[in-house]
């Protein structure tokens, strides 16, 4: 199957609820990807040597599946079926990274610096700050976090010292890590505030 790429957007995921089988009317957990005329198809990319066509769940599709096994598609550990509630309950209690408010310490302030962490989704314009516990989790690949949908990094970040100074620093770090690692508008994630926690 070949789309131009232009006209599709791959490694989408959908945790269920959402999507079924147009060929068995089966609910569907997994990756998809999707095409610019809203047609949706399991797999990360068309490339995939199994792809079948999904349709969005209706309320009448809803009572069609409640009974029926649930598909679910992951590349991470090789094509699955489960075919029972428990596997997909483990698959659906994967830990997903949530927004953490770092507070440097004392020592961080004597030293002038602390790192940042952050995650950013793979296939969406989306930034998290993340605690270190759940930066070195996702860079780790801990198989209780859905790792595979994140990009993990960290920053320093300069928090004491002249203030143009640290705002400089501080703003010519985050362009040198946009450009390293391709982090488009990373800087307005931060709302070009280049003295927070400055004190």
């Amino acid at each position: 199957m070949y789309y131009p790429k232009s006209q599709i957007i791959t490694n989408k995921y959908t945790n269920g609820k959402e999507f079924a089988l147009v060929t068995t009317n089966q609910e569907y957990i997994g990756y998809y990807w999707q095409t610019s005329n809203n047609k949706f198809y399991t797999g990360r990319t068309p490339d995939d040597i199994t792809v079948v066509e999904l349709k969005k769940i209706t309320v009448t599709d809803s009572l069609l599946v409640s009974n029926q096994n649930i598909v679910s598609y992951n590349n991470i550990s090789s094509n699955k079926i489960y075919n029972n509630f428990k596997q997909i309950d483990s698959l659906k209690a994967l830990l997903v990274p949530t927004y953490y408010q770092p507070q440097p310490t004392q020592q961080d302030y004597q030293i002038g610096e602390f790192r940042r962490y952050f995650v950013k989704k793979t296939n969406e314009l989306l930034y998290i700050e993340v605690s270190k516990e759940t930066y070195e989790a996702i860079l780790n690949k801990d198989s209780k976090w859905v790792w595979y949908d994140y990009f993990a990094f960290n920053i320093p970040w300069q928090i004491t010292g002249n203030k143009l100074q640290v705002a400089k620093t501080n703003n010519n770090i985050v362009d040198l890590t946009m450009k390293n690692l391709s982090l488009t508008k990373f800087n307005l994630y931060l709302r070009d505030d280049y003295t927070k926690f400055y004190k």
